[in-house]
C-alpha cells in the first residue's frame, strides 16, 4: 500500500479550545480532514481552567458559524445570544459539544512536544515545502508518537505560560522559590479548599487588568465575611482617572461594574494600594510570610499570599525547526503585530485580519487565536474565529475567500478579561447592542474602523 501524498494528510490542529475547534468545523466544511490534537482530558481544558469566572463577550460572540452549522443536526440550540456564559458554561455547553460532533478527529491526552517539516530542520532549504509536517507528541501514558501533516494550525493559546511578577518580565528574584505561596489565577472562592487558602491572610494582587479587578472583588467580598482578610494592590503605575476602566459611563457594562467593585474595594479599606511598585524581589520570612521588594528599595508589610495576573506570552519552545516571522516585543506574526499592539490599539481597533498577517516563513504553518496575538491582551474569540475561516479557505486553495476578510466587532470592543460569576445582571447589556455599542462590519483593504472606543 502506497503511503498518502502530502494533499491526503489531515491539517493538525494544536489545542481543542474554541479556536482550534472552530478550525476544525472550517476544515470540514471545506472537505478537508482536521485532527485536533489537545495536551487535555477534555475540549476547553483551559477555560475549565476558570470555569468561575464570567465572560464579557455574551453567547452571540462566542460561537462560531461552521461550528454551529456542525452542532445544528444534533439539536443543539445556542443558548440566549444576549446572555454571558461563565467559562464552565461555554465548556460544557458548547466546546465539549462540538468536540463531541467531531468524533475521532479530536484526541486527548496528548501533548505537542515539536513540530518540523519531515526530514528537514529549520536550516535546510532544499526541498522543504513540498515535504509534509511531522509533529511529535507525547501522550499521557509517556508513549511518544509521529504524525504526519499537510498543514499544521496552532491554536494553543497562551494559558500555560502566565507572566511573572517581576517588572522587567522575568521572575523577580524568589519567585520560584515561594511558589507554594504563589497563584497566577483568578481565585474561585467558592471552593472550600481555595476559599480556605485566603480566608483571615493579607494577599497581594500583583497587575491591573480585568483579571486583578475581578480577584480584589473576590477577596472584597470574603473580606466582609471573614476578619483578618484584606488585599495589597500592586500597580506598575499611578492610579489615575482611568485605573478602574471606564465605570458607569462604559459601554459595556459588566466591565464598568467590574471596575466599580474594584475601585469600592479600595475606598471602603479592604484593600490597600502600592503604586509605582515595580517587584525585583520575593523575600521569605522565618515565619514564613513573603515580603515584596520593590526596584527603588521599597518594602511592603508582609503578605500570606500573592495573587499574580500580570498577563500571558506564548510557547514557542515545541516550534523551534518550523520558520516564523514574529515581532521582536509582542512575540505575534510580524504583519499582524502593529494592528493589535496594545500600546496603540484596544480589541474594539484592531483592524481586520487573516491569512495574509497569519503567515510565515514556514509555508501552511499558522498561529490562531490567543497564541497568535503573542503577549497582546486584545484578543476576540470573533477574531479568532474569523482567523481560521481565512486559514482554512487558504489551505483549500480558495484564496479569494481567503482574502475576502470580515470581522464584524462591537466599536468599543472586548478586551482579554471576564466579569463576575456571582454578579450575572451585571453581565447583562439592556441596550440590546451585544458586548458594546452597535457593531462595526470591516473588510480587508477597506482602512481603519470608522469610530473606536476604549477597551
Amino acid at each position: 500500500m502506497s503511503a498518502p501524498t502530502t494533499g491526503q494528510l489531515p491539517v493538525v490542529v494544536i489545542g481543542a479550545g474554541p479556536i482550534g475547534l472552530a478550525a476544525a468545523a472550517h476544515l470540514i466544511e471545506r472537505g478537508i480532514d482536521p485532527l485536533v490534537l489537545e495536551a487535555g482530558p477534555t475540549a476547553g481544558t483551559a477555560v475549565r481552567d476558570w470555569a468561575h469566572v464570567r465572560l464579557f463577550s455574551p453567547w452571540a460572540e462566542v460561537t462560531d458559524p461552521a461550528a454551529e452549522k456542525l452542532l445544528s443536526p444534533t439539536g443543539w440550540v445556542r443558548p440566549d445570544g444576549m446572555t454571558y456564559p461563565t467559562g464552565g458554561d461555554w465548556a460544557d455547553d458548547y466546546l465539549q459539544p462540538l468536540a463531541d460532533v467531531l468524533g475521532d478527529k479530536v484526541r486527548y491526552g496528548i501533548a505537542v512536544t515539536g513540530v518540523a517539516r519531515a526530514g528537514r530542520d529549520r536550516i535546510v532549504d532544499s526541498g522543504r515545502d513540498e515535504q509534509p509536517f511531522t509533529v511529535h507528541v507525547q501522550l499521557s501514558d509517556g508513549r511518544e508518537e509521529r504524525i504526519a501533516a499537510r498543514a499544521v494550525i496552532d491554536a494553543s493559546g497562551t494559558w500555560s505560560v502566565p507572566s511573572p511578577m517581576g517588572a522587567n518580565g522575568l521572575p523577580a528574584l524568589g519567585e520560584k522559590a515561594s511558589a507554594d505561596r504563589i497563584s497566577y489565577r483568578v481565585p474561585d472562592l467558592k471552593h472550600p479548599a481555595v476559599r480556605a487558602r485566603y480566608t483571615g491572610k493579607r494577599t497581594a494582587v500583583v497587575g491591573s487588568g480585568a483579571s486583578a479587578f475581578t480577584a480584589l472583588a473576590y477577596l472584597a467580598e470574603l473580606a466582609k465575611e471573614e476578619d483578618g482578610t484584606h488585599a495589597v494592590w500592586i500597580l506598575r503605575r499611578s492610579i489615575g482617572t482611568d485605573t478602574y476602566g471606564g465605570g458607569e459611563a462604559d459601554q459595556l457594562p459588566a466591565r464598568g461594574a467590574l471596575g466599580l467593585r474594584a475601585k469600592a474595594a479600595v475606598e471602603n479599606g479592604y484593600a490597600s494600594t502600592a503604586t509605582g511598585f515595580r517587584t525585583e524581589a520575593v523575600e521569605r520570612g522565618t515565619d514564613g510570610r513573603l515580603v515584596l521588594v520593590a526596584e527603588d528599595g521599597r518594602r511592603l508589610e508582609p503578605v500570606d499570599e500573592i495573587i499574580v495576573l500580570t498577563g500571558f506570552r506564548p510557547d514557542l519552545s515545541f516550534l523551534s525547526e518550523v520558520r516564523l516571522d514574529l515581532d521582536e516585543r509582542l512575540q505575534a506574526p510580524t504583519a499582524l503585530a502593529p494592528l493589535i499592539d496594545p500600546n496603540v490599539h484596544s480589541c474594539g481597533t484592531v483592524y481586520p485580519h487573516g491569512v495574509n498577517e497569519l503567515s510565515h516563513p514556514e509555508q501552511d504553518m499558522y498561529l490562531v487565536g490567543m497564541k497568535s496575538y503573542g503577549r497582546a491582551p486584545t484578543f476576540l474569540a470573533m477574531t479568532g474565529y474569523e482567523q481560521v475561516r481565512s486559514i482554512t479557505a487558504a489551505i483549500a486553495g480558495d484564496r479569494e475567500a481567503a482574502e475576502r476578510v470580515e470581522l464584524t466587532l462591537p466599536e468599543s470592543g472586548v478586551c482579554g478579561g471576564a466579569g463576575l460569576f456571582d454578579d450575572p445582571d451585571a453581565a447583562q447589556d439592556s441596550t440590546g447592542g451585544g458586548c458594546c455599542a452597535a457593531p462595526s462590519t470591516l473588510q480587508i483593504g477597506i482602512g481603519a474602523p470608522a469610530s473606536s472606543g476604549g477597551c
